[in-house]
């Protein structure tokens, strides 16, 4: 019998579009705590490279790393320069109440 060799998944894998990474992150912000979503983000950062990512938000790779790792707490001004170099923005709409 053949040796079935797996490899770990990763989601950065498969983030790549914008499409695709805003869905992945709406999901988190549904009802994830913030440490579930800091990872979300840095999941989205590592799947668009985070030395490309540091030369278009103007963040050092230091920097991302730092506000994104596990004892991260990354300001909202470093969210939303994270967010635009790939592209993306945050959005607010009604909540539905039911």
């Amino acid at each position: 019998m053949a040796k079935i060799e797996t490899t770990a998944f990763d989601s950065a894998d498969y983030l790549n579009t914008a499409e695709t990474i805003a869905a992945y992150l709406d999901a988190y912000l549904e009802d994830s705590t913030p440490e579930e979503l800091r990872t979300a983000l840095a999941t989205v950062a590592r799947s668009h490279g985070i030395s490309d990512l540091a030369r278009r938000s103007g963040i050092s790779r230091p920097g991302i790393y730092k506000a994104l790792g596990q004892d991260g707490n990354p300001s909202f001004e470093t969210i939303r320069a994270i967010l635009s170099a790939m592209g993306l923005r945050l959005t607010v709409e009604p909540a539905e109440v039911g």
